[in-house]
């Protein structure tokens, strides 16, 4: 085992010497701690640094909470997950009433998904006061997209109508029926559903890049989060959660298999099932403004891997996997970062330009080319890596971003083609 521990101090000590990670890494197996270090700060303003109790944002892990709650009220008998989710909300929730809640869990109800650079959501509507209803009306109550069960596609939506039905069905405020069935049961002293106001002990603030200083993210209103992310958590209390899930605690058996049933794209309810080394992965990540995070759980090998981080500088997918692949004896390349490829500025330019307005742009300013977003207001640094290929310079990013001329010569970036040139 100590081959192992020295592969994992290794490969992680060079992975954090690349990237200036704030958070904390823990991998424990058979009740053993494998490797558990902190890095960072979990606040800038007053000089705290991370340690192994803090309190982060998990951001997307926070899904299987919901879907566990779900299940909660399926093994009372409370909800039919195979009949419409229409019976179980509010009336002035509703939607379209092919979809069911099971279609809700699994992400394949079909549902208008507003993540997308062309809503204001992230960058205007989710800095406002919440208004459930007028979330609903003009973010969710549109037509779906598809027919439900027909395709995968992951989308917050179907989270944020989950806990609207916990809470008609059950009677509690979400976050209550969390706390008094989850939270409390299992002794997750240090986790808190985040609702931008109240203060939470222990809790790391969010950070991101802009430019090249470290900066405070967006204000954004966590409660518009409902059900898909804002659970707070730290290590200690989602070593409990996965003792929980290892040792089948709180559900029935049967309910259970329901749970961790595979459905489309490897997702189950809040989890995604990989049959990996021999053995079952059970998994999940969470991307948010400053937060990245990722679990993975192997119940029969009894291993947990947590990775909690307050700002966007690690990739937490690849870290993860590479702490698997160690974990099972599999080689792994050292960790490194996109190769540059000099460019001359003349060559630079024509990347330059409004892709869509206040949204997405590039900028050349001082000899350096910049992804902005928020109207200007926050300042991405990219490298040319390849052909049209670009890389975050303070970010890990597994793929490039891609920046290339369609078939009519135009300039494009996500699929949009540049509307104006930009002056450096």
């Amino acid at each position: 085992m100590s081959s192992v521990n020295e592969k994992l101090e290794q490969y992680i000590s060079s992975y954090m010497e690349l990237w200036d990670v704030f958070g904390v890494v823990q991998v424990i197996k058979r009740g053993e701690v494998l490797f558990e270090q902190s890095y960072g700060y979990a606040n800038l303003e007053w000089g705290i640094k991370n340690d192994i109790h803090t309190c982060f944002a998990l951001a997307s892990i926070s899904k299987q909470f919901t879907a566990f709650a779900i299940m909660l009220l399926y093994d009372k008998g409370l909800i039919d997950l195979d009949r419409s989710a229409q019976l179980y909300l509010p009336a002035e929730l509703q939607i379209d009433e092919s979809i069911t809640v099971h279609h809700l869990l699994s992400h394949t109800s079909g549902l208008y998904n507003f993540y997308n650079f062309e809503n204001d959501f992230f960058d205007q509507y989710n800095r406002l006061e919440y208004s459930r209803y007028d979330y609903y009306q003009q973010y969710i109550s549109k037509q779906p997209v598809k027919s439900a069960g027909t395709a995968f596609d992951y989308n917050n939506s179907n989270y944020n109508l989950l806990a609207w039905i916990i809470e008609h069905v059950s009677g509690e405020k979400f976050e209550d029926y969390i706390h008094n069935h989850i939270l409390a049961p299992l002794d997750m002293r240090n986790s808190v559903i985040d609702d931008s106001s109240k203060p939470i002990k222990n809790r790391a603030s969010n950070y991101t890049k802009d430019f090249n200083s470290t900066v405070k993210i967006p204000y954004h209103n966590e409660k518009f989060s409902i059900g898909a992310g804002a659970i707070v958590s730290n290590c200690e209390d989602l070593l409990k959660w996965y003792t929980c899930l290892r040792d089948r605690k709180l559900l029935s058996t049967e309910t259970y298999t329901r749970f961790f049933q595979e459905n489309s794209n490897h997702y189950c309810y809040g989890l995604e099932h990989h049959h990996i080394y021999g053995t079952d992965r059970y998994s999940h990540g969470g991307d948010h403004l400053g937060v990245a995070t990722y679990m993975q759980h192997y119940y029969d090998e009894d291993i947990c891997i947590i990775i909690l981080s307050n700002n966007e500088e690690s990739n937490q997918y690849r870290l993860g996997n590479a702490i698997s692949d160690i974990l099972h004896q599999v080689e792994v390349e050292a960790p490194a970062k996109h190769k540059e490829i000099p460019i001359s500025e003349n060559r630079l330019k024509p990347y330059c330009g409004t892709y869509l307005k206040d949204k997405i742009q590039i900028e050349l300013i001082n000899q350096k080319l910049y992804f902005t977003r928020f109207a200007g207001n926050h300042h991405i640094e990219i490298y040319p890596v390849g052909e049209g290929l670009f890389a975050r310079r303070y970010s890990d990013q597994i793929l490039p971003y891609r920046i290339v001329k369609n078939d009519e010569g135009e300039m494009t970036f996500f699929g949009y083609r540049k509307e104006s040139a930009t002056e450096s």
